[in-house]
């Protein structure tokens, strides 16, 4: 039987300070972070670690110099699912598409963060800190998103249970972290003994009481680390009356320099697994969710000479929610053809990450999109919120 990874023996300061990134294979070691607050409306953020390859995920088949550019790494539109006269979903998505036929899914193309080197690590902290160069903010967008909303009754607002909080969530609003664990059970008398030996400290109390709250909130899930549990595992945390509102979950794996056609078949099969897992384990609740699927950056436009492609810039952002206004691309296209690209190899950026999750979370939880902005992105000038994508 699995059960929490319990990491209360890391003082609460440190635990937050620790490194956030995600790694091994992706979805076979997520880890799920939460944050709790007052609220009946749920928002989820996904990040894809290691540059989600956007052109094969929402394929532009329309594009004339796709097909040209990508070689055999180009997805037949026939197999695909066509979204609108312009673009067509990877045929892995099956789940998704059914999202998008109900409305429930839409799809930002050209987007970006800030960020245009080609560091892994540089560009998820510009995407999870919400500045606009690497390491310039210490504290994550979506902990200050948790800051914005009514703090919750009746217990702590921040738990730790992973071994890692990611950059979005850290910050000085507590947050909580779970990861299920195939370790064996601890013993009640084990629990018993930390949890004496940590009552009188200031620091440990408080975070080995938050512990057992989030394993009293997900026991009897099952917890699991396959697609399909984990999104069970998210709903069934924020179901619950005093449970999480804003949840993180990160995946990682889309770094497809080789082998990309069956590797990115691989990863987005199992990414539309848990987005299915996740709706249906929400219920009714899934009319009052949002979600946001983002990476750090793009891959280039033309496939490299090993099967796959390198680091580039502009990618493809998917929202998706029971309240979201779906079943459409928002693409201001800028091309594919020569001289139409970022520096002569990436998808040209024409929308920002950073204005889109603005507006994207003060539509999903009822605050004024350009407060959420300067609130979450301060140091982006003022950038206007992408709105109108999720019904308020």
């Amino acid at each position: 039987m699995s059960h929490p990874i319990l990491a209360p023996l890391l003082g609460r300061r440190r635990f937050i300070a620790c490194a956030g990134a995600g790694l091994g294979a992706m979805l076979v070691s997520p880890q799920l972070v939460l944050a709790a607050a007052q609220t009946e409306r749920r928002f989820i953020f996904i990040i894809q670690r290691g540059a989600a390859d956007g052109l094969n995920i929402v394929v532009p088949y329309a594009d004339p110099a796709y097909a040209r550019l990508r070689g055999d790494l180009a997805i037949d539109p026939a197999t695909a699912t066509r979204l609108d006269g312009t673009f067509a979903l990877h045929p892995s998505l099956k789940q998704t598409a059914a999202m998008f036929a109900a409305k429930q899914a839409l799809f930002v193309h050209a987007a970006a963060s800030p960020y245009r080197d080609r560091s892994h690590f540089d560009g998820q902290n510009v995407l999870e800190t919400g500045g606009t160069q690497p390491y310039q903010t210490r504290d994550g967008w979506l902990n200050r998103l948790t800051g914005m909303l009514p703090p919750l009754h009746g217990g702590d607002s921040a738990i730790a249970i992973a071994a890692t909080v990611p950059q979005a969530l850290r910050g000085g609003v507590e947050v909580s972290s779970y990861a299920p664990s195939a370790l064996p059970q601890p013993s009640d008398d084990l629990m018993m003994r930390v949890g004496q030996l940590y009552a009188r400290d200031e620091q440990f109390h408080p975070a080995w009481s938050a512990a057992l709250a989030a394993r009293d909130l997900a026991e009897g899930t099952g917890a699991k680390q396959d697609p399909a549990s984990l999104g069970h595992l998210t709903a069934s945390f924020l179901t619950k009356p005093a449970g999480p509102r804003i949840a993180m979950l990160e995946t990682s794996g889309w770094d497809t320099h080789s082998g990309q056609n069956n590797r990115l078949a691989g990863q987005l099969k199992a990414l539309d697994t848990l987005l299915a897992s996740l709706r249906d384990g929400l219920g009714p609740v899934w009319a009052q969710t949002t979600v946001v699927v983002a990476t750090e950056f793009g891959r280039t436009a033309a496939a490299n000479g090993t099967g796959g492609t390198d680091h580039g810039t502009g990618s493809v952002a998917w929202v998706l929610g029971g309240n979201v206004r779906g079943g459409r691309v928002v693409a201001d296209w800028p091309g594919l053809a020569n001289g139409q690209l970022y520096q002569n190899r990436d998808l040209r950026p024409t929308v920002g990450l950073d204005a889109l999750i603005a507006g994207v979370a003060g539509e999903a939880l009822a605050l004024d999109p350009d407060h959420v902005a300067r609130v979450l992105f301060p140091l982006a000038g003022g950038a206007r919120p992408v709105t109108g994508l999720v019904s308020v």
